[in-house]
């Protein structure tokens, strides 16, 4: 059950990451209007956008991998803890810093960390993780 729930929120949030990554690559302008957010065209903008695009991207097709190899699934969560995370605390410091967004951005931040939460929980929870701190707590075959 652990392993359905783990591939499952590997996929959800992995095709989540690649789709955002890619659209911050291909369509900028596009994407963003739909928060109600407007760009220019800007070559520079464009070109800053499609850094973080790129990370999300491949963060997502980590993700994904770690679905599809249960091996990698550990990576594959601590990652996604990290970018959702990192993405919605970001969120919450520009709101208390410069006010508050557009109503749907506000709610991409309660995903975001609603995400986080579910993907530190399962890695939290992972048997491999707890298998891997009783080996580290052994020397030489003596439980210290």
């Amino acid at each position: 059950m652990n392993r359905l729930l783990t591939r499952s929120a590997l996929v959800t949030a992995g095709a989540l990451l690649g789709g955002i990554g890619g659209a911050l690559i291909l369509v900028p302008q596009d994407f963003l209007s739909m928060s109600h957010v407007v760009i220019d065209s800007d070559p520079g903008l464009m070109f800053e956008l499609a850094a973080p695009g790129g990370v999300l991207l491949i963060s997502g097709a980590l993700m994904l991998a770690g679905a599809v190899r249960i091996r990698f699934a550990d990576l594959a969560l601590a990652i996604g803890a990290i970018i959702y995370g990192s993405y919605g605390a970001g969120r919450l410091i520009s709101m208390a810093l410069h006010g508050l967004p557009s109503d749907s951005l506000i709610a991409a931040t309660v995903i975001e960390l609603g995400i986080a939460a579910t993907l530190s929980a399962l890695w939290l929870a992972s048997p491999s993780r707890k298998q891997q701190g009783r080996n580290e707590d052994e020397f030489d075959g003596v439980v210290v």
